[in-house]
């Protein structure tokens, strides 16, 4: 493995990114061949596919790819079926459930691994960042304050800056970032990636595009190919004023990543540059990708289909019956701000009040 530092002021020595990457998918290669010869009840087996469902997932978010979240969630299906009563198993399959938004599901496994004997931290854990997820932020801090004396890691520092993020508690966030970055341990360069990039998904929420800049291009640099990095920095560049820097950064996305939002931003990036006809390829394929995806995991990407439906997509109609589901599911401030925002395109294209849908009937 190489190890070299990464040249930012009191930055820890990581592997190098691009290698770390590539080692990433040696590593899930190999589990799944070993996968493919164990016994399914082997308890070394279980706990050597709960740990590939968790790097499937990892890259899956590296890298934007659909298809990994999708294969961690088979595997750890496939893991329950056979291990029914192991908290491995069980806490494997709640992650991939929740990485796909299947929160309710995921709920279910998680008192079901406690139940098989996993550990009340990490259970309280991954039960705060459901219950933030879907709004209950109240629940989500007094979880993560119940667990944090026992899991003060950079899993957990970075989930309470992340919450204190949401709330817009900026100072309070960097300070726990930052403690976050001091207290982790080894060479991988993937969970101070993380945190430099939930740290500019904070600044941007909050308008500060520079400061957010900077974050993203810090997780760019300790990791190359850290696929949403890359795309909010275009996004970034986009609102700056600067749409070719924007297709610049978003043509190789939508090369290697199978998420519709990178086609979808490359389309809207090419229209603010004037290059029309380049761009209406790339929005077809976001409104077919799209589709399939709201009809595959509505609960994780209806918001998203409504995001491009209001934009890039041109169909304000589709835009507010796809928030509208989305508030079904999780009553966030998000989730009302989006319906918010589908009502005014609404009102705006149609030249009249858009007709509030009852909520209970969708």
């Amino acid at each position: 493995m190489t190890v070299q530092p990464v040249r930012d002021t009191h930055e820890p020595v990581t592997t190098n990114g691009t290698i770390a990457l590539v080692n990433l998918s040696a590593r899930i290669d190999g589990l799944t061949a070993q996968a493919q010869q164990a016994g399914a009840a082997d308890p070394f087996a279980v706990a050597q596919q709960a740990v590939l469902v968790d790097l499937l997932t990892l890259r899956g978010h590296l890298l934007a790819r659909v298809a990994d979240y999708e294969r961690a969630t088979q595997l750890a299906d496939r893991l329950v079926r056979d291990a029914p009563g192991d908290g491995t198993a069980l806490l494997a399959r709640a992650r991939a459930r929740a990485t796909l938004h299947r929160f309710a599901e995921a709920m279910a496994d998680l008192d079901a691994a406690g139940r098989a004997g996993a550990a009340q931290a990490t259970l309280d854990a991954d039960r705060a960042a459901i219950l933030q997820a879907v709004g209950c932020c109240t629940e989500a801090h007094a979880l993560l304050r119940k667990a944090a004396p026992h899991q003060s890691d950079v899993a957990m520092l970075g989930a309470l800056a992340v919450f204190r993020a949401e709330r817009g508690e900026t100072a309070e966030a960097e300070h726990l970032f930052d403690e976050a970055r001091r207290v982790h341990q080894g060479v991988s360069p993937f969970p101070l990636a993380q945190l430099d990039f939930r740290r500019g998904v904070m600044w941007m929420r909050q308008g500060d595009l520079g400061r957010a800049r900077q974050c993203f291009e810090a997780a760019r640099r300790r990791v190359p190919g850290y696929a949403p990095a890359t795309g909010h920095l275009a996004e970034v560049e986009l609102l700056l004023g600067d749409p070719q820097a924007a297709v610049a950064r978003l043509r190789p996305l939508v090369q290697t990543s199978d998420d519709p939002e990178y086609a979808a931003h490359l389309a809207l990036a090419l229209r603010a540059a004037g290059r029309h006809r380049e761009a209406q390829p790339w929005r077809d394929l976001a409104a077919e990708r799209y589709e399939d995806l709201v009809l595959l995991h509505p609960e994780a990407y209806a918001d998203h289909a409504a995001d491009f439906w209001l934009t890039v997509g041109g169909d304000v109609d589709r835009g507010l019956q796809l928030a509208l589901r989305t508030l079904v599911m999780r009553r966030t401030t998000r989730s009302y701000a989006l319906v918010g925002r589908a009502r005014a395109a609404g009102q705006e294209a149609h030249g009249t009040v858009v007709p509030r849908q009852p909520i209970a009937s969708m």
